[in-house]
């Protein structure tokens, strides 16, 4: 590696049951050539670059990316990045996941057909991934403003998109009133009827406004919440299995490691042994 090459990044615990939350965030000076991929990821993922130039292969595609431009990984996308031979680019990135990512994202220009974005020197970008990154840290106080940081930093992108604008339409709101519900009430025996009853909507609506904001039925998204605060519980307590399936809205324990397998692809009893350490 060059000697000027550089790279620092740092990836906090994982907290899935969150609506969003840093995966990770770092900054890297590439070398000549650096390339990562092809490969996926298993989060969202936003690089930000500030100097020097490169490549983004997805989809088949190659776009051409120069400082001040960004582009985004999507989750379980296969892609591949490279640096410039003769002006390999700098970037800061962020990795994010929760329940709330994906309809984050849905709610920024970026797209899986429009991986890319020219920020036309407009240094709000830079400065909230900055704070993101200055702030990165393990304790709650820095989890937080990490936090909080890239919520500011998602809030200008659904600023320059026509979807955000979209946001306002009653459909919209019938949906973050669910999800508010959802994630207030997920421990009770809840189900469709009552979100659909709480928000005023037939059960009908309600799936065809989560299928069309969120792209997955209301069923899909409760179930997705609850597994993911289960999988806060597998790792930050002592409970038992049982325990915590009727801490999250399961009745039988059953059935909750039947759900728990469909998303994570393991068993409860085996996810904390399973989950894999990360790196851009």
């Amino acid at each position: 590696m060059e000697k000027d090459s550089y790279k620092h990044s740092f990836k906090p615990k994982i907290r899935e049951n969150l609506g969003l939350t840093v995966y990770n965030c770092g900054f890297q000076k590439c070398e000549s050539g650096y390339t990562w991929g092809p490969a996926l990821r298993d989060h969202f993922l936003i690089h930000y670059v500030t100097a020097g130039k490169g490549t983004y292969k997805v989809n088949n595609k190659t776009y051409e990316v120069h400082a001040g431009m960004m582009f985004a990984v999507f989750e379980l996308s296969v892609v591949s990045y490279s640096a410039d031979a003769d002006d390999p680019w700098e970037y800061y990135w962020v990795g994010f996941n929760g329940a709330d990512a994906e309809r984050m994202i849905k709610l920024s220009p970026f797209s899986k057909e429009n991986p890319v974005l020219d920020t036309k020197g407009n240094d709000v970008f830079q400065s909230a991934l900055l704070d993101i990154y200055n702030n990165a840290g393990s304790s709650p106080a820095h989890e937080a403003r990490m936090v909080g940081y890239l919520y500011l930093f998602l809030s200008h992108l659904i600023g320059l998109s026509a979807s955000g604008a979209k946001y306002s339409s009653s459909g919209a709101l019938y949906v973050e009133n669910a999800l508010k519900f959802i994630q207030h009430n997920y421990s009770n025996k809840i189900d469709i009827c009552d979100i659909a009853s709480n928000i005023g909507v037939s059960r009908s609506h309600l799936y065809r406004i989560f299928v069309k904001h969120l792209a997955m039925s209301p069923n899909e998204y409760l179930a997705k919440f609850r597994i993911n605060e289960a999988c806060a519980l597998l790792r930050n307590s002592s409970l038992s299995i049982g325990e915590i399936a009727n801490s999250v809205g399961f009745d039988d324990q059953l059935y909750f490691s039947r759900v728990f397998k469909k998303f994570k692809g393991v068993a409860p009893s085996r996810y904390i042994s399973q989950t894999e350490q990360h790196t851009v």
